[in-house]
């Protein structure tokens, strides 16, 4: 079995890999043509509309290795798609590639409302190729697209010498409807036939030749070839719109072990359930096994005596009982408390986050399905949702709290960003004081927080607007500090600003620190956004069109949690697979 996936840039090594096959495929089959069309190939992913077109790249792997591709142009205003190239590897065994890929393009045609599918394919006619062979197999071609209703457009001067050449084996444009049965006006046509020349012929058509080839649509509606090769109740696979990419879900299988039965404890493994059941039957994810990875990826992030202390007393502690820190001592760093249950105030910032036998696996397995989801987006996924609790957002470089453990999204970022820039963008209601703390001196990584104003809301100690980074890392750190009572509107202006700088920042990949407390009725905060409220602001995050990790961090009014996590997926599903 084989996969086709689109390739939205060269950022992720899976993609640049997947690049260089592109190009050597290119070559064996099209020796001839411009190799403008593929040594520019990721520049004109990063810049679509390099052509005046949106360059779309879909590629089929088996196995990690790539079988084929194919280059659609798409043109947004106009709404049809122009299929540019299509090729699978010489030396791949097996049948089906390109018709797949073909049908894969036909079904995403559609989704993005497409009003239809041109190309151009090499003309089967005596009178216009005079090689036999060539012939032969040009009639080949254009008898697989007849089994799918596509066929030449007739009548016009499209096929007429260029300038300069002696007018042999000039192309036909080729039509498909994608089933959809209606004709194709002449009005229309002259449009797609004039953006075609003019944009990906520019080099070659001069404009009287142009005006000439799109002066000649006249028929109306456009005369298609009739059927040469197959009947026209061939019984093809119709189109059909494409689903988008499914989000990738890795889920803490070990989250329920970490239940807090107290009163008023709301940090609970309902939470989990209540996302899941909105998101299950939504159609817009893929749940994932979580991988197991190594302290060393903790590590990277955390300090080494704190990581060792929490595993200790998590172990240490009574089966059934949990520890809260009650003693705060000023940090001696050579005279820590060596009463295990003492010291949880040495590296704890709260009284309300315990330590018991499940905090440190049930925090050491969010991180796992953190890392999982951030390997997702390496290996080509565009979004990708670590659903984890304990979240993490408030553990710092050496001390827990917030019912934060290890720092989920500060630990993905620092695995993400070896392969470029990252930028956290915290979401939750309250600071993301664990990430600003973690990465305040750097400057490969921005951090991003919209949260209540500190003079009210937890942490209390930081998340001020004039906290802004230090040394290397001055400038990138961001906070955006708000009122105790805000709207969606309101919060929707804070966050333009948040994702302007984020674009000012140009990184390769996004982390979204997922908090749902911003909520209308959540316990812990005290804003009032609204279902529509997240798949807006879900849809502006999606607008970056970056790689995106998703963690969940707060969010605890259950009765409503599921229904804003399916909205802000919903936006930001919809925004990231935007053609």
């Amino acid at each position: 079995m084989f996969s086709i996936r689109r390739i939205y840039d060269d950022i992720l090594p899976v993609n640049q890999t997947a690049i260089a096959d592109v190009r050597r495929i290119f070559i064996e089959h099209f020796p001839d043509a411009n190799r403008d069309d593929i040594t520019q190939l990721a520049e004109k992913l990063r810049n679509p509309f390099k052509q005046r077109f949106r360059g779309v790249l879909y590629v089929a792997e088996k196995r990690g290795q790539l079988i084929g591709f194919a280059i659609v142009l798409h043109e947004p205003v106009l709404k049809y798609c122009f299929l540019d190239y299509i090729a699978t590897g010489k030396l791949v065994i097996g049948r089906g590639i390109g018709a797949a890929l073909y049908e894969h393009i036909r079904d995403e045609a559609l989704r993005i409302g497409a009003n239809g599918l041109f190309f151009e394919c090499l003309p089967d006619e005596p009178e216009r190729c005079a090689d036999p062979a060539i012939r032969k197999l040009n009639a080949s071609r254009l008898k697989f697209y007849e089994t799918y209703g596509a066929r030449p457009i007739v009548g016009t001067a499209y096929e007429s010498p260029l300038p300069g050449s002696d007018g042999d084996n000039m192309p036909f444009l080729v039509y498909d409807d994608l089933d959809r049965n209606e004709p194709l006006s002449s009005a229309y046509d002259r449009e797609v036939v004039r953006g075609v020349l003019e944009r990906k012929y520019s080099e070659l058509c001069p404009p009287e030749y142009v005006q000439n080839v799109v002066a000649s649509f006249k028929t109306n509606p456009v005369r298609i070839r009739d059927f040469r090769y197959v009947k026209d109740d061939a019984g093809h696979r119709p189109a059909t719109p494409a689903l988008r990419e499914s989000i990738a879900v890795v889920i803490n299988d070990k989250h329920e072990i970490h239940h807090i039965r107290e009163r008023g404890y709301v940090e609970a493994p309902v939470r989990i359930n209540a996302i899941m059941k909105s998101l299950e039957p939504s159609g817009l994810i893929e749940t994932l096994p979580a991988k197991e990875y190594s302290l060393d990826h903790i590590l990277a992030v955390h300090d080494g005596e704190f990581v060792k202390y929490l595993k200790k007393a998590c172990e240490n502690t009574p089966s059934g009982k949990s520890v809260y820190p009650y003693v705060f001592p000023i940090r001696n760093t050579a005279r820590p408390p060596k009463e295990l249950s003492i010291r949880a105030g040495y590296y704890c910032i709260d009284t309300f986050t315990p330590i018991n036998e499940h905090a440190f696996p049930a925090a050491k397995r969010a991180v796992d399905c953190a890392l999982t989801a951030a390997d997702a987006v390496l290996s080509g996924r565009r979004i990708a949702y670590a659903l984890v609790r304990p979240p993490g957002h408030h553990a710092e470089y050496k001390s827990f709290g917030g019912f934060c453990y290890f720092n989920n999204a500060a630990v993905a970022a620092q695995h993400l960003c070896r392969f470029g820039k990252v930028v956290i963008v915290d979401v939750d209601y309250h600071h993301g004081n664990g990430q600003q703390d973690i990465f305040y001196r750097r400057s490969d990584v921005l951090t991003l927080s919209i949260h209540g104003d500190p003079d009210f809301a937890y942490p209390y100690f930081s998340g001020f607007a004039d906290e802004q980074g230090e040394d290397a890392g001055e400038g990138f750190n961001i906070n955006l500090p708000l009122p105790e009572s805000i709207n969606g509107e309101q919060y929707r202006k804070t966050l333009m600003k948040a994702l302007d700088a984020v674009k000012k920042f140009d990184p390769g990949f996004l982390v979204i620190a997922l908090g749902l407390d911003p909520a209308k009725g959540d316990p812990t905060g005290t804003w009032s956004l609204t279902p529509k409220d997240f798949e807006q602001n879900g849809h502006m995050l999606g607008e970056l069109r970056l790689p995106t990790l998703v963690v969940q961090e707060g969010g605890y009014r259950t009765r409503t949690l599921g229904t804003n996590a399916l909205h802000f997926f919903r936006g930001l599903s919809a925004a990231v697979h935007e053609v």
